[in-house]
């Protein structure tokens, strides 16, 4: 649906994540393919660190995805899908690592506040046009309309907004 997210990486060995991960430089992003808890992705400036957990995705699997970093601010948005109309409810945004600052491992959802006095204006419109409108409409095209509650998992980037994930139902701990 051409929606904008972060560049990635298949990668199939050890070998083609390392190389990716040079190639996007630090911070590293290292995601599970495939359901993960939400305990996944590891995100660290330690290239070691990095290919460890690609090794471990590759011990069940066989494919791990490297990522580009995507810098700024989490923000979710959840949309009310009829297969062709799309409604956004009001956005949210919610703490993943655990610990002050951000620190520690991602833990799959730490808390969630609404509403963002901070975002910019215009910026769920933004949403519904590059990323949940675009979507529900290849969906109906592709034959396969989405009706239901459509989770989308953005960062505000300084290259622009950028899907990080989608669900299909309520998350934790919204």
């Amino acid at each position: 649906a051409n929606v904008p997210t972060a560049r990635t990486v298949v990668a199939y060995s050890t070998d083609e994540a390392a190389a990716a991960l040079r190639e996007f430089g630090a911070p590293h992003v290292v995601k599970a393919d495939g359901l993960a808890a939400g305990k996944g992705v590891v995100v660290t400036d330690d290239l070691d660190a990095a290919l460890t957990h690609a090794s471990s995705c590759l011990e069940v699997s066989d494919r791990v995805v490297i990522e580009d970093y995507l810098d700024g601010p989490e923000v979710s948005l959840f949309v009310l899908c009829d297969g062709t109309t799309t409604v956004p409810l009001a956005p949210a945004q919610d703490f993943k690592r655990i610990g002050d600052g951000d620190t520690g491992p991602n833990t799959g959802g730490m808390g969630a506040y609404s509403p963002l006095p901070w975002l910019p204006a215009g910026t769920v419109d933004e949403i519904i046009d590059t990323v949940a409108q675009p979507v529900v409409d290849e969906m109906a095209r592709r034959g396969t309309p989405f009706t239901g509650l459509l989770y989308c998992g953005l960062a505000l980037t300084s290259k622009g907004l950028r899907v990080i994930e989608f669900n299909v139902r309520f998350g934790d701990p919204e």
